[in-house]
Parts: C-alpha cells; structure tokens; sequence
C-alpha cells in the first residue's frame, strides 16, 4: 500500500525559506519519478517540481531558482527545499508518485507578515 506523508510545513514571512518533506513507503521508491503539487485556496492543484530516477528535475516558471526538489533513495524520502519565499506560494503542498491521482494529506505552507 502506497504511502507519503508531508512535513515541514509552516507560517513563513516572506522571504523566508521552509524545507518539506515526504516519507515515503509502500511500493520501490527508487524506481520512480516524484513530484511536488500545491494548491491555493480556490485555484486547481498545480505540478512545482518534479525529480525523475536519476536526479534530473523539472520546476514550474514561477519557482525557477527559488525552489529545489531533491530525494534521498536510502531514506526513501523526497524534499522541497524553498527559498525566497512569496505570498504567492501559500498552498497546500502535495508530494506523489508520478501519475499517481489519489493525494495525501499535504502540508500547509502559508507566506505572511
């Protein structure tokens, strides 16, 4: 049974910089692609980041040079590490296995003064 659970969110001020978190267990996490998705309040869930199973990543525009997404096979673990934090990026943030449509929990991420 496939498994990932959030961490690491928070209330940031802007600027600022949060790391998340995503355990994962269940299936051969090595074996595939994960993604980072967030949802705002009353806008779709989009696709941040995503690493493939060799290390190589892909971010969204607006998170280009701020955001990192990294894994730890060993730990079977994927992170987000976020930098230069906006308004704009307060979400629920989502981590998943690539194609995977059932969703966890999340982890709030909220940017304010």
């Amino acid at each position: 049974q496939v498994q990932l659970v959030e961490s690491g969110g928070g209330l940031v001020q802007p600027g600022g910089s949060l790391r998340l978190s995503c355990a994962a267990s269940g299936f051969t996490f090595s074996s595939y692609t994960m993604t980072w998705h967030r949802q705002a309040p009353g806008k779709e869930r989009e696709l941040v980041a995503l690493i493939n199973t060799g290390g190589s990543t892909t971010y969204t525009d607006s998170v280009k040079g701020r955001f990192t997404i990294s894994r730890d096979n060993a730990k079977n673990t994927v992170y987000l590490q976020m930098n230069s934090l906006k308004a704009d990026d307060t979400a629920m943030y989502y981590c998943n296995r690539f194609g995977r449509t059932i969703w966890g929990q999340g982890t709030q991420v909220t940017v304010s003064s």
